[in-house]
């Protein structure tokens, strides 16, 4: 093993911003990961890692996760993160959002923050470690698709992956621990009538009326989640849904033949997505009956899971000593709960803002990169140099 051929840290940035890898539910938009995943394991190879390249088979392009392990063993320390960024409106950034800038003491580039910069942080994190016995193994994770199907994190949990016992994902949290997050539902209502002409309404079935009934329940279920649940550490501290779109009929003077709802619905940890969705496909099966009318209610895509890693956690516990800050819960959502299912304790953080993602000029300020670097060295040394990743509490 040789760092000596490693790129400096504003090259290997630079090399990850150049490759395009967006991810987009358009599949004009939609990318491949690959150039990032291969570039990434040409790189953990140099260190001295095990690299293995996983392929994705669910995504529109062929799109690969990343593992590379270093050392040997049980236990140990994940760092997770994606390879994978939005879409961009080039005409909005003041530079080249695929070439990294430097400006206003900062670096500026698409996934700079969220979340490409990551791994050469890490990199230059474990670099002066190498020296020293790894007691147990450190685990870099890169996944496909966070973006939009999170379908990277999916496989891992389809494969039930063997990873570690603590992970962190550097997601942008302002080097803040989060140790909890809402879930996210997106989902379809569908009601088929039947058209006809509307100076007979019983000439047919109108899909409108219906959805009448539909949204009034969905408010009534709305409002009877607000009231049963409730985390006050949260912002906002019950679930919420969001009646998003609604597309239906074609003309006034036609009975409206079909209508559809989309509305998404976050719910707190402790709460079961299919458990939600089954409650609302009761509720729909009800009105369906008395309206004499077929309703469907699908998934726009799968749900993510609330998530939670306790605050008595000793993973949470020491990254709240580290950076000094005590953990938190955001409203975005992250791989954290596929990667929690996997059996580990899992914390949020990272050195860029969560307000800098998905926006032009995305950047990490220059004055986090040293201080984060820092923090995954101490991370490291704590549970894979020492003995305290073995520790199972």
């Amino acid at each position: 093993m040789s760092t000596s051929v490693l790129p400096p840290l504003p090259e290997m940035l630079a090399t990850l911003i150049a490759s395009n890898s967006v991810s987009s539910a358009n599949p004009q938009l939609d990318q491949t990961n690959q150039p990032v995943i291969t570039q990434l394991a040409t790189w953990f190879e140099t260190l001295g890692f095990q690299v293995e390249l996983m392929p994705v088979h669910t995504t529109h392009n062929k799109k690969l996760n990343l593992i590379a392990r270093y050392g040997e063993g049980t236990g140990g320390l994940v760092l997770a993160g994606h390879t994978d960024t939005v879409p961009c409106d080039e005409h909005l950034w003041q530079s080249n959002p695929f070439q990294l800038t430097e400006r206003d003491d900062a670096y500026f580039g698409l996934g700079i923050c969220d979340m490409k910069g990551f791994f050469p942080l890490i990199i230059e994190a474990v670099k002066p470690l190498l020296t020293q016995t790894f007691q147990c193994p450190l685990v870099v994770v890169a996944t496909a698709d966070e973006e939009t199907s999170m379908d990277g994190a999916r496989a891992l949990v389809d494969a039930q992956k063997k990873l570690g016992r603590f992970a962190l994902i550097g997601e942008p949290t302002n080097m803040k621990p989060i140790n909890m997050h809402k879930g996210i539902m997106m989902e379809r209502v569908s009601i088929f009538g039947s058209s006809g002409h509307s100076s007979d309404p019983s000439l047919g079935n109108n899909a409108l009326d219906a959805m009448y009934y539909v949204l009034g329940d969905l408010m009534q279920f709305r409002q009877k989640l607000a009231s049963q649940f409730n985390n006050p550490l949260f912002t906002v501290p019950t679930p919420t849904m969001n009646l998003g779109c609604i597309h239906g009929g074609d003309n006034p003077n036609r009975i409206c033949g079909s209508c559809e709802l989309a509305f998404d619905l976050r719910p707190l940890p402790g709460m079961s997505t299919e458990a939600l969705r089954d409650s609302i496909r009761q509720r729909l099966a009800l009105i369906a009956e008395q309206r004499s009318i077929d309703i469907e209610l699908n998934p726009l895509f799968p749900s993510v899971e609330a998530f939670e890693t306790p605050a008595k956690s000793p993973f949470v516990q020491y990254c709240q000593q580290l950076t000094q800050q005590q953990a938190e819960s955001v409203a975005f959502a992250t791989e954290a709960p596929f990667l929690r299912s996997l059996g580990m304790d899992t914390v949020v953080l990272g050195p860029g803002d969560i307000a800098k993602a998905h926006q032009p000029d995305e950047c990490l300020p220059l004055s986090r990169i040293n201080p984060f670097i820092k923090i995954l060295q101490q991370l490291i040394h704590h549970y894979c140099i020492s003995s305290a990743g073995l520790k199972v509490t």
